[in-house]
């Protein structure tokens, strides 16, 4: 290409790119609550309709942001043993922990969803950084192996726990890396959450994570979880629980993608280690139940 000519391949009319553009359809998470606070919107005789997306948005690249102790992991593994009950194979790409550990949660997730365990250890498919830190600091060779992993597998979903892990102590790098991977994860047409790690210094339910905003903004929206130690009598009538109490709370930070639902929800990990999105804050403070949505 003749120097500082214009890159004509990069101009396409509207109707050229809706030729390529996927279909809007909601994929299943495996978290009780979630599902339906994502929706659609369609226009019939001058009067907006509202429609629940079922899912969470297909090729949807998502920020799963919060401090430690607020259900991050939980949930992701939770959607990453849901598309493998329903059919699709995943890449979980750990920072954190090592493969043999993430496996062995996974194993307690899938019995408390009651998912059989044996169909589903063939679909997914661990790219263990944790034990292979080259992985974390050569970006390039990361996404080539992501990729032969995505071909060999079939991958339609992607995890990683935790995206904070590939830049951390080089927090100045945190976008650059963020970009390249989205980026990635959109050419591969993967359905992928990205969890990052809250310092406690950041604001409760704010998209904010290690790295700054930018790295929330790169991305197509963001999953925020949080928790509150209850400790004066206010919080107490507040939440509706006694001092000294727990609360979990969360909320979806925006999503370029689809429709979603803005209110601040209650969150709680079962006895059984597992997520759920429970009633808005609003409808619990006045006295509706758990079981309210």
């Amino acid at each position: 290409m003749r120097e500082n000519a214009p890159l004509s391949d990069a101009l396409l009319t509207l109707r050229q790119i809706s030729a390529s553009a996927p279909r809007l359809e909601g994929v299943p998470s495996g978290v009780e609550g979630l599902d339906e606070l994502f929706y659609t919107t369609s226009w019939q005789d001058g009067r907006a309709l509202v429609r629940p997306l079922g899912g969470l948005p297909r090729y949807g690249v998502l920020q799963v942001t919060g401090v430690a102790d607020t259900g991050k992991s939980l949930l992701v593994e939770q959607f990453a043993l849901e598309r493998t009950r329903r059919g699709e194979s995943v890449l979980f790409l750990t920072t954190e922990s090592p493969a043999p550990f993430v496996a062995m949660t996974l194993r307690a997730r899938a019995e408390a969803m009651g998912i059989d365990w044996e169909a589903v250890q063939d679909r997914i498919v661990f790219l263990d950084a944790a034990s292979h830190t080259v992985l974390m600091h050569d970006i390039p060779t990361l996404l080539r192996t992501m990729a032969q992993g995505i071909k060999s597998y079939r991958v339609r979903a992607t995890v990683i726990d935790s995206i904070t892990g590939l830049y951390e102590a080089r927090e100045m790098m945190a976008r650059d890396v963020v970009r390249s991977l989205y980026e990635w994860l959109k050419k591969w047409h993967q359905t992928a959450l990205l969890v990052s790690q809250k310092r406690s210094g950041h604001e409760l339910l704010t998209a904010e994570a290690a790295g700054g905003y930018a790295v929330g903004h790169i991305l197509d929206g963001t999953l925020v979880l949080a928790k509150v130690l209850v400790l004066s009598p206010q919080q107490a009538r507040l939440y509706r629980v006694p001092p000294g109490e727990i609360v979990r709370l969360f909320r979806i930070d925006g999503c370029r993608l689809c429709g979603h639902d803005t209110a601040t929800h209650l969150l709680e990990i079962t006895p059984t280690g597992l997520v759920r999105i429970g009633p808005r804050l609003e409808a619990w403070q006045q006295g509706g139940d758990r079981e309210d949505a």
